[in-house]
């Protein structure tokens, strides 16, 4: 299975009791940022520059722990800035699985073998670490020689242990896939459990710190679509965490509408609104978010910001949800989810 059978079951249950009820939004994934920080200041990243005010802060195990409680989303991904830095990530972990969440904790992977005994393996968490390419390429990506080294040593630390690992792979204008590749099955040699690929989107935190070096990097939605159409035919032979629905639209063989809500944003200044990359408020809760934010306002053709975003944290929730179902989507996904 491409997925452990908890993780179907909890997210089947979840979905049933929500349409029961006549839920309208809810989250699936909670994206948890318990701080900004990071030791490395990625080209593509836009937290460290968004949130360079608030760099220094973190928020308490209790305040997550409070914000796991306030959303439900039976996910929670841990993210940042870099969680593995955060004092207290064991603690905030072990926490959220007796709330019985299921935990991505997502990481550059450098300090994965240095921190891993605060951990446990199970199936309801897993690592996931960002590479961009090989050595050399994933390097020059992150501003930092000997970091794809670190992650790959993470990687197999990791997997010596016991956990589950899967990666995170940004694909950008330039990206040559052939090396991506190359990277996919050295890991899958290395017992990686998935992979996830997303095209870079270039949001306001990064093109308007840096407009120049955005323009070379990142893909409009004609050029991702030209890129996925290539990458997803060439990577079926990999273990792809990607939706095969999402992996469509990104191939220009469907369309989606955004459900950036099933993807809610925590961090240091509240709830982030209206999504994962774009700001026009942080909420005072959970509540205030989902309730006075105005969703129809936002996605392609309603927001010139969101013009270009083809990302996974808008798009996958459309896709899991059913939003925009076709016939023969619940086959396709069940097919995906057992092969």
């Amino acid at each position: 299975m491409r997925f452990p059978l908890s993780l179907t079951a909890t997210m089947v249950g979840y979905l049933g009791r929500k349409k029961i009820m006549g839920a309208k939004r809810y989250p699936l994934v909670l994206m948890l940022e318990p701080l900004h920080a990071c030791n490395l200041t990625c080209t593509g990243c836009g937290r460290i520059r968004e949130y360079s005010d608030t760099i220094k802060e973190k928020l308490t195990v209790a305040e997550c722990l409070a914000s796991v409680d306030e959303a439900g989303a039976p996910i929670v991904s841990i993210c940042g800035g870099e969680p593995m830095i955060y004092p207290e990530i064991g603690a905030l972990t072990r926490g959220i699985l007796r709330r019985h969440k299921h935990v991505i904790l997502c990481t550059n992977g450098m300090f994965i073998r240095k921190r891993l005994d605060q951990f446990r393996p199970t199936t309801r968490f897993m690592f996931n670490v960002h590479l961009d390419g090989m050595r050399k390429t994933h390097d020059i990506a992150v501003e930092r020689e000997g970091v794809f080294d670190a992650a790959i040593d993470g990687i197999i630390a990791a997997k010596a242990a016991g956990f589950r690992v899967a990666t995170n792979t940004t694909i950008y204008k330039d990206t040559n896939l052939d090396e991506i590749d190359e990277l996919f099955a050295y890991l899958s040699r290395l017992g990686v459990d998935g992979f996830l690929m997303a095209p870079a989107y270039g949001y306001a935190a990064v093109c308007e710190t840096n407009p120049t070096g955005a323009a070379e990097i990142f893909m409009t939605r004609d050029q991702i679509r030209a890129k996925f159409t290539e990458a997803n035919a060439r990577f079926a032979k990999y273990k792809l965490m990607s939706s095969p629905i999402y992996l469509e639209f990104l191939s220009g063989k469907r369309e989606l509408s955004c459900t950036s809500w099933g993807n809610p944003t925590r961090n240091v200044k509240g709830w982030k609104g209206p999504c994962y990359l774009i700001t026009d408020a942080h909420h005072a809760s959970f509540r205030d978010l989902m309730e006075n934010t105005v969703w129809e306002n936002y996605g392609p053709g309603k927001d010139p910001r969101c013009e270009h975003c083809m990302m996974h944290c808008g798009f996958e929730p459309t896709a899991a949800l059913g939003t925009d179902a076709q016939l023969g989507d619940s086959l396709k996904m069940l097919m995906w989810q057992m092969s």
